[in-house]
């Protein structure tokens, strides 16, 4: 048991990484403020501030795009997507949660390089208020367990 929290530890050591953040900006009070918990919790597991880039886009159909552009440009060791969407009256709801899911996922794997998806989906404000902190530090620890585990790996 001591062994393997020695390991879980490691894992969650962030000097040294560098994480890019994808924000959407569409339910803008919240996404800032994910991106905000974000970034504190990166700061936490030891990633200096001027290791973390922050950018935002219009909304999380944009947000694999921009995962694309920092994946291709090879200086990140992790990225994190961040939005919320919250259902409508139409199926525009179900369009942008599948399609963003699919581009984030597709741009971790095209890329080889771990992308934290923390694009919110749910039903209403309450549900995404509930929801804002926990997956937003989830979304932070995620990204550096993985870029360590990748780094392991390769």
């Amino acid at each position: 048991m001591q062994g393997a929290d020695k390991g879980q530890s490691a894992r969650l050591d962030g000097r040294d990484l560098r994480v890019g953040i994808v924000q959407a900006r569409f339910n803008h009070e919240l996404t800032s403020r994910m991106a905000e918990l974000c970034i504190e919790e990166l700061l936490t597991l030891g990633v200096e501030r001027k290791h973390i880039e922050h950018v935002t886009v219009p909304g999380a159909l944009e947000v694999p795009v921009a995962l694309q552009g920092m994946a291709d440009s090879e200086r990140y060791d992790a990225l994190v997507a961040l939005g919320c969407i919250i259902r409508g009256e139409t199926y525009h709801f179900e369009l942008v949660s599948n399609e963003s899911g699919a581009g984030v996922t597709r741009v971790s794997l095209d890329h080889h390089i771990p992308v934290a998806n923390a694009i919110l989906t749910v039903e209403n404000q309450a549900q995404a208020d509930a929801r804002v902190e926990e997956k937003s530090r989830e979304a932070a620890r995620v990204a550096v367990e993985m870029a360590n585990l990748l780094d392991d790996l390769l």
